[in-house]
């Protein structure tokens, strides 16, 4: 008499950046591999594995909720991802709905562990630890070392191990992990980890699979995009000797990089990405603030003179570039004079996107115990301030866009036409509104006039379709 081969039908929800769904992929490659079967979570999913995110407290109650709720459908709960990997066995211990709470460690043998929630045996939960401690200090050192630790998205060699959970045109490719900063407010680094690049054949190998799986559009994603190369040794080079190789891969028509630190944003790589073909003139720029102490503060560097002077620098290669930012109001210590510094700048600055956030305390972080601390409904009311100005700027930088061609990648088609242009990330910056798209197709590129904005959003008339090039 035979045995019946047990069940393993498994859900991946996936909360946070892009850089958590290329994980999410690496974890379906990794399981797909291991012959577990990908379903939806309303497919009758043995295991529902939640892929959280901890980046600020509404992050970190959207995981919990998602857990709680897919822990309602009867499957069993898994938790992995960055609030898992922070937290560990402490949010096993306030969470038992979950089954199981795994770090990154956990990730190449994922499927054995999914295997043992499925029978009912105990999995340990994750211990956290301080990342940044297992790799060398020293960046050239650390290359080696990598394979030794777990790194999300790293580690694969010339094989993929990802399989690509939608079929979008737009795909984000990791190029690197973790952050050598030590900004006061961020405790990314403590459980993502020291900073470590991905050699340029592994993200090249990836890049082509992309293009050969439909990918139009290559989104590269990192803690700090500026760093890629420093430990690689220097024949290999940076981000700015990546970016054509990447940009000559049949089937891509549009590179884009994400999260460019304005300290380490070197002349050669503004030139590289403004004046690149096939490279999207994208800049998102970290900024967080712009008044000199309150960057101090956050152990930031720069100013309001030097961040103007450094999106000169790029309009002058790049006038249309797109740039964007985030910012941080109510950090402690911030008076009305940095707030109106931080004002002055943005007037100036005109940003195509920005998002503002108000300070909230981290675990582990410096500034959580600084003094001078703004109570919530001061840093709420700065927020507010902040955003109605910021939404007033980027929809008169949209205004300017009018009558300018734009090339729009078509992510939505039917009665609804919508893509997004080169100044234009995925899910942050707006998106263009075509009217006239009827019989355009998802994935098509075409070049298009701005006749209109609604705020930041453009509406945009098509011209003509632009053939892929040379695709696989």
């Amino acid at each position: 008499m035979s045995i019946p081969h047990p069940s393993r039908r498994v859900a991946l929800l996936t909360l946070g950046c892009a850089r958590n769904e290329v994980d999410s992929e690496e974890l379906a490659g990794r399981l797909s591999q291991d012959g577990w079967e990908l379903v939806d979570t309303d497919e009758n999913a043995d295991v529902v594995v939640v892929n959280t995110c901890t980046f600020v407290e509404s992050a970190k109650k959207d995981s919990v909720d998602t857990l709680l709720a897919a822990a309602d459908t009867g499957a069993k709960v898994v938790a992995v991802g960055c609030m898992a990997e922070r937290y560990g066995a402490e949010l096993a211990e306030s969470l038992p709905e979950a089954a199981a709470v795994l770090g990154f460690d956990h990730y190449p043998d994922l499927a054995q562990r999914l295997d043992d929630v499925v029978a009912g045996r105990s999995v340990a939960s994750h211990q956290p630890r301080d990342r940044r401690t297992l790799l060398p200090i020293t960046p050239v050192h650390r290359p080696a070392k990598a394979t030794e630790v777990t790194v999300p998205g790293h580690g694969w060699g010339p094989r993929v191990l990802r399989k690509r959970l939608d079929d979008a045109p737009v795909a984000a490719l990791k190029i690197a992990s973790g952050c050598d900063r030590r900004c006061a407010f961020c405790a990314i680094p403590s459980f993502r980890g020291a900073f470590v690049s991905r050699h340029p054949d592994e993200v090249l190998a990836e890049a082509h699979w992309l293009a050969e799986q439909g990918a139009r559009e290559l989104f590269l994603v990192s803690e700090n995009s500026t760093s890629y190369g420093k430990d690689l040794g220097r024949e290999l080079g940076g981000l700015e000797a990546l970016l054509p190789r990447l940009a000559a891969v049949p089937g891509v028509d549009r590179v884009r990089v994400s999260y460019l630190q304005p300290a380490e944003t070197r002349p050669a790589l503004v030139a590289a990405i403004a004046g690149t073909p096939g490279v999207a003139d994208y800049f998102d720029m970290s900024f967080q603030h712009s008044s000199e102490p309150v960057l101090r503060r956050m152990r930031r560097f720069g100013s309001t003179a030097s961040f103007l002077a450094l999106i000169d620098q790029i309009r002058d290669q790049a006038p249309a570039a797109g740039i964007r930012s985030n910012v941080i109001v109510g950090f402690p210590g911030e008076t009305e004079a940095d707030l109106a510094e931080l004002e002055r700048f943005l007037t100036e600055a005109r940003l195509d996107a920005v998002g503002v956030f108000g300070y909230s305390d981290e675990d582990g972080t410096e500034a959580a115990g600084l003094p001078d601390k703004l109570a919530d409904d001061a840093v709420a009311e700065r927020v507010a301030r902040v955003g109605d100005l910021v939404e007033q700027l980027t929809a008169q930088r949209a205004e300017d866009r009018v009558g300018e061609e734009v090339l729009v990648l078509v992510e939505q088609a039917g009665d609804e036409c919508t893509g997004r242009a080169g100044h234009q990330a995925p899910e942050v910056d707006g998106e263009c509104l075509l009217p006239d798209g009827a019989g355009l197709a998802v994935g098509d590129l075409v070049r298009a006039k701005v006749v209109a904005a609604e705020g930041v959003d453009l509406v945009v008339h098509p011209l003509e379709v632009v053939p892929r090039r040379e695709s696989p």
